[in-house]
């Protein structure tokens, strides 16, 4: 009598579960813009969301810690001033993707069919990818150390492009049959992970050697709902998390060399659909709690977090589940990058817990508007003038200058309604 052979995983009992409801985010206005993009991002210390406003372009900045302490020398305000207004683009732009190891370096693409490469630090252009894709661009992933993109088009191609030559190095075209739009990931071994259609609208997933892509290395159709697929890819573990736009449910698979090589581990399923989803950092997971990934799901007014589990009954650190993980700093600056270097991600321990440095000494190569502290290097004495502010000074002089203008301007009011009373007293002199 034959018996069934159970695949071995330390993945194999991962549960997903819904946080309390005192740890979900209300009453917050989940855009409506018909556009597949996850409309959620997520650190260690901070939760983003695009929200509903006329015009578009409006998002919600939330600290993930519960406990809030208000500062006593400034109230708390909007941010109506960007720090740097990058203009390039001629329609309306979906897609952000910082470098994985280069400093301030961001990517931009959107319906103009253009991907462009930036330096925020200095609101530098570094390149501009114009003539590469012919129609909308769904999806762009850098590779592990940012030296190449992996894109997919309305065109059905996928696309390993270099971005420093300007050169498409592989390409697939039809990776899946369907017209709905595809998805693509790098996995750690340099695969291609995708999630798209049939040309009968099931939705399905792939494996692909960009070396060979005549034919993949896995391919498997899943079901017939129309959500978008968007692929969450934890490189530590090689579990890939699959979220569909609309869908109530986060299914997760293990990615590995042996066949089928995409193995199905588990579905989390909830009673409300998802409008969009966001994925922390491995850095910012509770390691006491064998805590492997964290989702903050979108619902129309309110943002829940899931947190996916291995259990364990060991209260020690479990080395197995945490190898050293890409942390904050990064390993190149800009000017590096572009020139031809490249350098895999900075690695940190989770050991004793991801705790962010309160100050951080940035190397800078040029004038970087986004770093306020010096660059690394010997001390020297400062007078008062040129010493750098604090913060809190900072701060405090916005504020002084704040009520300045609202002094001014009630002053002026004030003239205006004295000289008003002046005019009239002479008329009717007069």
């Amino acid at each position: 009598m034959s018996r069934r052979v159970v695949r071995q995983s330390k993945f194999r009992h991962v549960f997903g579960q819904a946080a309390k409801a005192d740890q979900a985010y209300e009453d917050i206005r989940v855009s409506k813009v018909t556009w597949d993009s996850s409309f959620c991002a997520v650190n260690p210390k901070f939760l983003a969301i695009i929200v509903e406003a006329g015009g578009g372009g409006a998002f919600i900045v939330l600290p993930l810690a519960k406990v809030w302490q208000i500062p006593d020398y400034t109230p708390m305000r909007n941010i109506t001033e960007p720090i740097i207004t990058l203009e390039g683009h001629s329609k309306r732009v979906g897609i952000l993707s910082w470098h994985p190891t280069a400093r301030n370096v961001l990517l931009t693409a959107g319906g103009d069919n253009v991907i462009i490469i930036w330096n925020v630090g200095t609101g530098e252009v570094l390149l501009s990818l114009d003539d590469m894709h012919p129609d909308v661009i769904h999806s762009v992933c850098w590779n592990s150390n940012g030296s190449l993109l992996a894109t997919t088009c309305k065109d059905k191609t996928l696309r390993i492009i270099d971005p420093r030559k300007g050169q498409v190095v592989a390409e697939r075209f039809a990776a899946h049959e369907g017209m709905r739009p595809m998805r693509a990931v790098f996995t750690r071994q340099g695969h291609i992970f995708t999630t798209g259609f049939t040309r009968m609208s099931q939705r399905e997933l792939g494996l692909w050697d960009p070396n060979n892509f005549e034919e993949p290395v896995a391919l498997q159709e899943m079901d017939t709902s129309n959500g978008v697929l968007l692929p969450f890819y934890d490189p530590d573990s090689s579990i890939v998390y699959l979220c569909g736009k609309g869908d109530s449910s986060i299914r997760y698979f293990e990615i590995t060399d042996e066949p089928p090589f995409v193995h199905y581990l588990n579905t989390f399923s909830s009673k409300e659909p998802q409008r969009g989803m966001g994925f922390m950092p491995k850095r910012g997971l509770d390691v006491s709690k064998c805590e492997i990934a964290r989702f903050y799901k979108l619902h129309e007014r309110k943002c829940e977090p899931i947190i996916m589990t291995v259990p364990r009954k060991s209260d020690l650190f479990q080395d197995d589940l945490y190898p050293d993980t890409p942390g904050p700093e990064p390993a190149l600056e800009a000017d590096e990058w572009l020139s031809g270097q490249d350098a895999e991600p900075v690695l940190i321990s989770l050991r004793d817990g991801y705790v962010p440095p309160k100050h951080r000494e940035l190397r800078v190569t040029k004038r970087n508007i986004l770093d306020v502290r010096p660059p690394s290097g010997p001390r020297h004495s400062q007078s008062a003038s040129d010493a750098p502010l604090s913060q809190h000074t900072l701060e405090t002089l916005l504020e002084e200058i704040k009520a300045l203008r609202e002094r001014v301007q009630a002053q002026e009011q004030r003239i205006t309604a004295l000289e008003n009373m002046l005019c009239e007293l002479v008329d009717g002199t007069d």
